[in-house]
């Protein structure tokens, strides 16, 4: 076996026939959704269809999964149609749509930065209910976007709001032929049988089917087709930079795509985890996305991220190695290439049935019908950061939500907290002390107050720290004993720090235990034990306790 053999089969594995009907199904899931999103954004079916391709290849060579399937998304979708309408409008279809795909290449190298610094493990620490209600606003985005389509009419300007205002206009002139096409379409996905899902995917199935109809159906002129397709080489685009005030809202944008497409990514190798049994690698799966995504943005497609539905009926057909995504970026070159004549006939309103579903499929349900049960907090969250994902703006949906949920989490934790923060004064049970601590409590009686603080310490506690300075005043000796501190945030060292100032202020004699030898470093660079002294540091509660019964005796 020669070295190019050995690195085939140590990297990619070797080639099973599980991995090739994998990639083959795959491939058929696919291309109704790629062309149903490269229509949806803007853009042009090619742009979806390419994007499943390059995306999937370069993802599945470079990233961390063995068997995520990569390709345009919804939530990706519904962010770069926005992004391509306000550049177009702004700089007009050409430079808008340059401008545009320089988000995506910045969106890719920004993921690849992430998973250089090994930050991966970070987006599976988000909230659940910030997830919950960007997806599901994000989900309802699409459906929303596809009622023109749906209903026999060119997509509307000005987004969601625009939609909202053309509603009237929109439901007067309905083409009752393409909403029955769409209906029909819809429904046969929503109640498509799961066993037939894996043998014969229903987005193909629904595809095939009421293309064939329309183009049987009399009159069929007037039903709005995807139309010829250009399937020649993609256009090599140069990341150019507006010079304008925008140019900092094409980095804005691609940082919120490249977190976007990291967020849906992570969650699905997740997914793709427990049914493999196996652990993918954050990082280098972010790397593997961002390669993609950059190389979209230099050739003009959709970018594109970890998609659920391609994944799992990759594994449950059997997929295990890289072969698989490799396998099934070259079965959609072929069908794309084999059916590119037949492409041009599919309806419109089918597609939009196909994006409806899928935005159906990416809405919470599960966490939407319960949230109000598991938590109140979780609740408005959820649903607060859903409304703002679809009436305001995607960017402050996540900064808002992510913000509000650290918010209360860190109230929670500072509440709990508090409970390992006690002021001392005498030997009752409640007190951490051993037997000949207590001893020494009960001869110097309310002399000597002990200042106790126990685990990791936040900046929420500062608060409860500076309340308990104002019951040090009948005391002569103050111990500070932090020796069972894990953590000690700067907060709540400088509110420790207010507290000695203040005990020494009023002449009384205070003693430190730092602990930890970390807790202790950042004590000494506050410098805290020149304030001290010294001699009034020790190692131990105990040790201390015995240079205050000497000093009060």
């Amino acid at each position: 076996m020669n070295f190019f053999e050995m690195f085939m089969a140590d990297y990619l594995g070797r080639l099973k026939t599980g991995d090739v009907y994998g990639g083959l199904v795959a491939a058929i899931v696919s291309i109704p959704i790629a062309l149903t999103f490269g229509v949806a954004s803007g853009v042009g079916p090619e742009a979806g269809l390419y994007g499943a391709v390059i995306i999937g290849l370069i993802a599945t060579l470079a990233g961390g999964s063995k068997t995520l399937i990569s390709e345009p998304t919804g939530p990706m979708t519904v962010f770069m149609t926005a992004v391509f309408s306000s550049h177009i409008v702004e700089y007009g279809l050409q430079q808008g749509m340059i401008y545009s795909f320089t988000v995506v290449f910045f969106a890719g190298v920004f993921q690849i930065l992430l998973g250089y610094f090994k930050l991966g493990r970070y987006f599976r620490l988000m909230p659940y209910s910030v997830i919950s209600g960007f997806m599901s606003g994000i989900a309802l985005i699409l459906i929303i976007m596809q009622l023109p389509a749906f209903m026999g009419h060119e997509a509307v300007k000005g987004g969601i709001i625009g939609l909202i205002n053309n509603l009237p206009e929109l439901l007067e002139h309905i083409s009752y032929v393409e909403l029955g096409i769409g209906s029909g379409a819809l429904l046969v996905l929503i109640f498509y049988p799961k066993s037939w899902q894996s043998r014969f995917p229903s987005q193909l199935a629904v595809l095939i089917f009421f293309s064939f109809l329309v183009y049987l159906l009399p009159g069929n002129e007037n039903i709005r087709l995807i139309g010829a397709i250009d399937l020649g080489w993609p256009n090599f685009n140069l990341p150019l930079i507006p010079l304008d005030h925008n140019w900092s809202s094409v980095f804005m944008d691609a940082f919120l795509l490249a977190l976007l497409g990291s967020i849906d990514t992570i969650l699905t190798a997740l997914i793709a985890d427990s049914l493999t049994r196996k652990e993918h690698n954050s990082n280098r799966e972010l790397i593997g996305q961002g390669l993609g995504n950059l190389t979209a943005g230099l050739l003009g497609t959709l970018p594109g991220a970890g998609a659920t539905m391609g994944t799992v009926v990759n594994i449950r057909i059997g997929a295990r190695s890289r072969w698989s995504g490799v396998m099934r970026s070259v079965f959609l070159v072929i069908l794309i290439f084999g059916a590119a004549p037949l492409i041009q006939f599919i309806p419109l309103a089918l597609l939009a049935a196909i994006a409806f579903k899928v935005g159906i499929d990416i809405l919470d349900w599960s966490f939407i019908k319960r949230a109000h049960k598991i938590s109140q907090g979780a609740f408005f969250i959820m649903y607060g950061v859903l409304l703002v994902t679809i009436f305001v703006d995607l960017v402050i949906a996540v900064g808002l939500g992510i913000f509000v949920a650290n918010m209360l989490t860190i109230e929670k934790l500072s509440h709990l907290q508090s409970f390992n923060m006690r002021m001392i004064s005498d030997s009752v049970d409640t007190a951490p002390l051993t037997k000949e601590e207590r001893g020494i409590f009960d001869r110097i009686k309310s002399r000597v107050f002990l200042f106790y603080l126990s685990g990791p310490m936040i900046f929420g506690v500062a608060r409860a720290i500076q309340r308990e300075r104002k019951n040090i005043g009948p005391c002569h000796h103050l111990i500070v004993d932090l020796q069972d501190v894990t953590h000690l945030d700067t907060t709540v060292l400088l509110a420790i720090e207010n507290m000695v100032d203040e005990a020494l202020e009023y002449g009384k004699s205070v003693y430190l235990v730092p602990g930890e030898r970390i807790v202790e470093k950042r004590l000494r660079k506050l410098k805290l034990h020149q304030k001290i002294g010294e001699k009034n540091i020790f190692k131990d509660r105990l040790s201390a306790l015995r240079d205050v019964e000497q000093s009060a005796l």
